[in-house]
């Protein structure tokens, strides 16, 4: 699905922007590895954070956040464990937000939920 997934690169940016305008330092963006993705790493002060971007058009399946399952949070969770032992940084404080963006009635909202998992 190309219009999905030109879809999901736009609002990753609009997260990126959004978190840059709060201080913070994007360092990956589609961090990929066998094991997983993140799509987007940054530094929000001294912490390491791994962020999942989900974006909904409507609540009628339930908020983005809801979509970050189990499984997802796993996979997010190996990929963190990969890029901390490439990049040597095991040792910093990490966590783990969903940054999710809502389309109602024309109005793009977006919410970062710190420590989500």
């Amino acid at each position: 699905m190309k219009n999905g997934r030109a879809l999901g690169n736009r609002m990753e940016e609009i997260a990126a922007r959004w978190l840059m305008a709060r201080g913070c330092e994007i360092l990956e963006r589609q961090y990929r590895r066998a094991v997983g993705e993140v799509d987007l790493i940054y530094r929000d002060g001294r912490t390491l954070v791994f962020g999942e971007v989900k974006y909904r058009s409507s609540v009628a399946y339930g908020f983005p956040a809801e979509a970050v399952d189990g499984r997802k949070r796993s996979r997010i969770r190996r990929c963190a464990q990969w890029y901390c032992g490439e990049k040597k940084c095991e040792n910093e404080k990490i966590r783990f937000d969903v940054i999710e963006l809502l389309r109602q009635n024309g109005i793009l909202y977006i919410r970062q939920i710190q420590d989500a998992f």
